[in-house]
């Protein structure tokens, strides 16, 4: 009865086994893709990754980095926003700054006035106490020679009337009285004639000098205020109010790297793709007159063709394509650009990474 029972378990371990190898020998059909791989529609094209990006004349995108360093104050504007150029867009605090410009400005308004009242010169009230004290010495002279002269006519009627020491304390009397007048009628010339010439000129000079001074303490507070350097559309903002930014951007706590305050494109009804072309594949590029190429967007069966604007003619070290820039890399790339219509029923936007074909 024993071995019966052995040898059925043994007979349905063999039937289990096969049953499992035989299901799990069946080839299942794969799974059909997302979406479709990018395929090359021209008979021999040239494959290039490209990035989407806002149209410019010439460059990328506008990053905009403060001209000084400070905290956050305010941020004037949202992303998606279309600004226009002088536009403020961030507030950096600057009451330090403006502490030191309103200073500079008032020392700037004290030499002013002194140069003002250096050319107003002479005062009336100024004049008229100078002829006041002319008049005053004349009349102590009068006064002085009145008494000279009894003194000398007493002492040549009778010599012994008048002593000699009162005799010459008149003469000496006379002769200071003179000088007196003297010295007040150059004073009233010197306070006529006004200020000195060279006064005024060196008073001039440091007028200037602190007018110079406070004109740029001011330029220098305006760049507390970062504006739009030309029409646009506000594509990142990478700070909030309370963040330090420097000229060297504001810092990423994520990817530890230093990015601009803010990036700038233009309206995005038409938008450029740079595609970066391998060295090696830039002889196989056709004349610029007859390029054509078409883009593929990630994640999608959507194909858009693009129209050819420029080559920027420089080859340079192929790098990732985000801010991290220190990867060590043989391969050189040559940017080319293409224009694009965005379809009203696509979405993308400028940063996406798209697949390019460039037809030879």
């Amino acid at each position: 009865m024993k071995n019966r029972l052995l040898f059925a378990l043994s007979f349905a371990g063999i039937l289990a086994g096969s049953a499992a190898a035989f299901y799990f020998s069946i080839t299942k059909p794969a799974l059909p893709p997302v979406f479709n791989p990018v395929s090359d529609p021209y008979v021999s094209g040239i494959y290039a990754e490209g990035i989407v990006e806002s149209v410019q004349t010439s460059g990328e995108n506008i990053n905009v980095y403060p001209e000084v360093a400070g905290t956050v104050k305010e941020i004037l504007v949202a992303e998606g926003q279309e600004v226009r150029k002088g536009t403020p867009l961030v507030l950096i605090d600057d009451s330090i700054q403006r502490a030191a410009t309103e200073q500079q400005k008032s020392a700037a308004q004290a030499s002013h006035a002194m140069l003002e009242e250096l050319r107003a010169e002479p005062r009336k009230e100024n004049l008229e106490v100078a002829e006041a004290q002319v008049v005053s010495a004349q009349a102590a002279l009068k006064t002085a020679e009145d008494e000279l002269d009894k003194q000398t006519a007493a002492y040549q009627i009778d010599p012994r009337s008048i002593s000699k020491d009162a005799l010459d304390s008149a003469i000496n009397a006379a002769a200071v009285a003179k000088a007196n007048l003297e010295v007040a009628q150059r004073q009233r010339d010197l306070t006529k004639a006004g200020a000195w010439i060279f006064d005024i000129r060196n008073q001039e000079r440091q007028y200037n000098a602190l007018e110079k001074s406070y004109l740029s303490s001011n330029a220098l507070l305006s760049k507390y205020t970062l504006r739009a350097p030309t029409d646009g559309v506000v594509l990142s903002i990478t700070t909030i109010v309370g963040n330090y930014v420097s000229p060297q951007g504001s810092y990423e706590s994520y990817s530890q790297v230093m990015n601009p305050v803010l990036v700038l494109g233009t309206p995005q009804a038409n938008l450029h793709v740079r595609c970066y072309v391998d060295e090696i594949l830039v002889p196989r590029l056709p004349p610029p007159s007859k390029i054509k190429a078409q883009m593929s967007i990630r994640g999608s069966d959507v194909k858009i063709p693009l129209d050819y604007v420029r080559v920027q003619p420089y080859v340079s070290p192929k790098i990732e394509l985000s801010d991290e820039r220190q990867e060590r890399v043989d391969v050189r790339v040559l940017p080319i650009i293409f224009k694009v219509e965005k379809p009203k029923t696509v979405n993308f936007y400028p940063g996406e990474l798209v697949d390019v074909y460039i037809g030879e």
